[in-house]
């Protein structure tokens, strides 16, 4: 398996986090990575650090989301947003290191990522058509 850094993933992350105001996610301890030849046959997978390594390392809380090539990068647009959603929702509120699981108090399932994915469209819909304060509606597409 080959991993390089995934700076276009990074972003659509960020974005992500920042349209939703997921204020408890640290977009600046999530790495995104993109994995060619990875047998696994799942869109992408996260990766967290356990307690132990934070306490060996004396480091914070780190994640990476990882996107197996071979299948994310055929998906489109909206789909590729979709398993970010996925991946970000096994964040916990805590950010502590680790991971919820699918069938937790949140559930992580199409439906709830399809709810989110909703209103993400919207609220990034809304940013863009809004006008800046100050600024005509014309200079604020801008």
């Amino acid at each position: 398996m080959d991993v390089e850094m995934a700076p276009d993933v990074e972003q659509m992350v960020s974005e992500i986090v920042d349209v939703l105001s997921y204020g408890h996610i640290n977009e600046f301890r999530i790495i995104c990575m993109r994995s060619q030849n990875a047998t696994a046959n799942a869109y992408a997978r996260i990766w967290n650090l356990p307690d132990i390594w934070q306490k060996a390392l004396d480091v914070k809380a780190f994640y990476i989301i990882e996107v197996l090539s071979q299948h994310y990068d055929l998906l489109p647009l909206e789909k590729k947003e979709h398993v970010l959603i996925h991946e970000l929702l096994h964040i916990p509120k805590t950010f502590s290191g680790a991971l919820r699981p699918h069938r937790g108090k949140v559930k992580i399932n199409e439906r709830t990522v399809g709810e989110l994915h909703k209103i993400y469209k919207q609220r990034k819909k809304d940013l863009v058509s809004a006008p800046k304060k100050g600024v005509s509606r014309a200079e604020a597409m801008f």
